[in-house]
């Protein structure tokens, strides 16, 4: 199944479509925006040494990708019907990866305030949840591919090591307000914009709860400008996306002159339109946080 970039939804409406599919007898999405395409299993060649997550590599209209068993990663059951497998081709963090599942069923359009933040107290799979879909029968959980990515190639996440290259590093008062749902990248960023001198930070686990504390400022009697300098988001959250938030941000006249950045795993030539659309003054890959510092210096200092 080739997917179709021209069906995805316009940019700040604060909907997706996710592709369903199985592995063992739990139902998980993947967000559209990610999916290349969805094809029948081929011949994996195994790599020697690879983690033990990696199946091995299969080429692919002559690229070469690594293909991931999502049930060996989530501790599942391999597949009792191998031949009606799937493989799902995925594009984020800028690298292509396929991802082995064993059914891949509907796509489904829904709201982020659909999509409820997984509890704390979720045994087994919490740390590889990003959020969880209600239907009429079940739930849906939204895995975490960013963080099976890192967990097989820790130098896919941020790397402090990028921030030091750029040399000695001036303390900066000015503040930023960030918007990221994963407690591993909200602790990762955190003391990434330390290293580079912003210390002054506040953190949100969603574009709406940042979307509320600013306007709580503004409505306050302050100037935002005189409050926060900058808003960095990311684009997938619950209650409310990045691209909407944005958009939000930019259509209030009390809070426009805000300079958004969008970090994400989704920025890529293709996608990067949707920004634009919002309104956002930068776009900026993961995990490219040197080109991020490079541009919050820019637009604040």
């Amino acid at each position: 199944m080739q997917h179709d970039k021209g069906i995805l939804l316009e940019s700040g409406t604060n909907e997706l479509e996710i592709v369903e599919f199985s592995v063992d007898t739990i139902r998980f999405g993947i967000n559209v925006i990610k999916v290349r395409e969805i094809i029948n299993p081929v011949t994996i060649t195994p790599v020697p040494n690879s983690h033990s997550y990696i199946e091995g590599i299969i080429e692919l209209r002559g690229e070469v990708l690594p293909v991931v068993d999502v049930a060996k990663a989530l501790k599942r059951p391999a597949s009792n019907q191998p031949a009606k497998d799937k493989f799902i081709v995925t594009e984020f963090n800028q690298q292509k990866i396929v991802f082995h599942v064993h059914q891949v069923t509907q796509i489904h359009r829904i709201s982020w305030m659909e999509i409820e933040k997984p509890s704390d107290l979720y045994q087994g799979l919490e740390t590889q949840i990003t959020g969880v879909v209600k239907d009429e029968s079940d739930m849906i959980l939204l895995l975490d591919f960013e963080k099976l990515v890192t967990d097989v190639n820790p130098e896919a996440g941020i790397d402090q090591s990028k921030i030091k290259r750029l040399g000695q590093r001036q303390r900066s008062s000015k503040r930023l307000v960030v918007a990221e749902d994963s407690p591993l990248l909200r602790k990762m960023i955190s003391d990434t914009l330390e290293t580079a001198g912003y210390a002054n930070t506040e953190f949100f686990e969603n574009g709406y709860d940042a979307l509320l504390y600013l306007q709580s400022l503004v409505e306050s009697g302050h100037a935002i400008e005189d409050e926060v300098q900058l808003v960095i988001t990311d684009i997938e959250m619950p209650q409310m996306d990045g691209h909407h938030l944005t958009k939000k941000i930019k259509e209030d006249d009390r809070l426009s002159a805000l300079p958004v950045i969008i970090f994400s795993s989704l920025i890529t030539e293709d996608l990067r339109h949707k920004g634009k659309m919002v309104g956002a003054q930068a776009q900026v890959s993961k995990p490219q946080i040197g080109e991020l510092v490079q541009m919050i210096d820019e637009f604040i200092l």
